[in-house]
């Protein structure tokens, strides 16, 4: 579902139906302040170019707001963990490196 910030992202619920106005955030979920997830924070959100950089079915995410200085200035901190290797991912854009095997280019007609 498109989020308020104009992005692509599996997590987001948005219902607008008959004036409702509800909008949540599947990966951060109803926490407590300050760390419960507003709108805006979907402006910098990592976890939508995450989606698009890496579609791996195998890595999981786990995803908080990590409150700023005096309450300014919170951000989602996002973490990745593969479940065919059991091991946290260091990298979510590219991945774990042990689901998806090197892809190899070849250039010109070679049989």
């Amino acid at each position: 579902m498109r989020t308020p910030a104009g992005k692509e992202c599996t997590y987001f619920f948005g219902d607008y139906y008959r004036g409702r106005n509800i909008e949540k955030c599947n990966l951060i979920g109803d926490e407590k302040p300050p760390r419960s997830w507003k709108a805006d924070l979907c402006k910098t959100c990592p976890v939508p170019g995450i989606l698009l950089a890496n579609g791996c079915d195998k890595m999981t995410l786990a995803g908080e707001v990590k409150p700023g200085i005096l309450g300014i200035g919170r951000k989602v901190n996002v973490t990745a963990y593969c479940t065919k290797v059991h091991s946290q991912v260091e990298n979510p854009y590219i991945g774990c490196g042990h689901c998806h095997g090197s892809v190899a280019f070849t250039i010109g007609d070679e049989r």
